[in-house]
């Protein structure tokens, strides 16, 4: 199993971390609240504990759960703290009508991250296709990106201890296109499907014989 710490005390921190105790994970909540962060790890309960904001995280994980706008200068204000950590980015740059990315450049949230993240560290964008509520109840694949494999090994373990498929898109560049898949997801609930009850995900065809 493994160590995680999640930065943030909103919703996508307390069910991602609800899952992350359920999977036998250690489980640390950080936030600038420190009542809310405390208030978020007694509710997650065994064993989940409480970290001092801008200190060195405890987890070798450290999951940013917070809004695309506060990632890269929470980072920042980190700082050195996260060397050596696998740092995952799970948020998604809309613009203020929902039909585009706040950036306009072929980037990412997690590339921008890489960049104010120390020696050593290592980015990975995962979970930001998957709406709140399908990730707490339902099973959705999660896609992931990023330039180091072994940081990626273990953001798969720790997706695959919550009873979820991790699927590996490529190197960080592939973040961008995931923020863009997480925009589709927006289109989708609102036209195409008409609600957030779904996920992207892969339907894979039988291996025939004859393959």
């Amino acid at each position: 199993m493994s160590s995680i710490s999640i930065i943030g005390t909103g919703n996508m921190a307390r069910t991602i971390g609800a899952r992350a105790v359920a999977g036998g994970n250690t489980v640390e909540v950080m936030g600038r609240d420190r009542s809310k962060a405390a208030d978020l790890a007694e509710a997650l309960g065994d064993g989940a504990t409480t970290g001092e904001w801008g200190t060195a995280p405890a987890g070798d994980i450290v999951i940013i759960a917070l809004l695309h706008d506060s990632v890269v200068p929470v980072v920042a204000r980190y700082g050195d703290t996260l060397a050596g950590k696998v740092i995952v980015d799970i948020s998604n740059p809309f613009n203020s009508t929902f039909d585009g990315l706040a950036h306009r450049e072929e980037t990412s949230i997690a590339q921008e991250v890489a960049k104010a993240a120390p020696a050593g560290a290592s980015v990975v964008k995962a979970f930001n296709t998957i709406f709140r509520h399908v990730l707490e109840k339902g099973r959705p694949d999660v896609f992931l990106a990023g330039d180091n494999a072994q940081a990626k090994a273990s953001v798969e373990a720790f997706i695959e201890s919550l009873g979820l498929r991790p699927l590996d898109v490529g190197g960080l560049r592939m973040a961008h296109w995931l923020e863009g898949a997480g925009l589709v997801t927006v289109g989708l609930a609102n036209h195409g499907v008409g609600n957030t009850d779904f996920a992207l995900g892969i339907t894979e065809l039988p291996v025939r014989a004859d393959n």
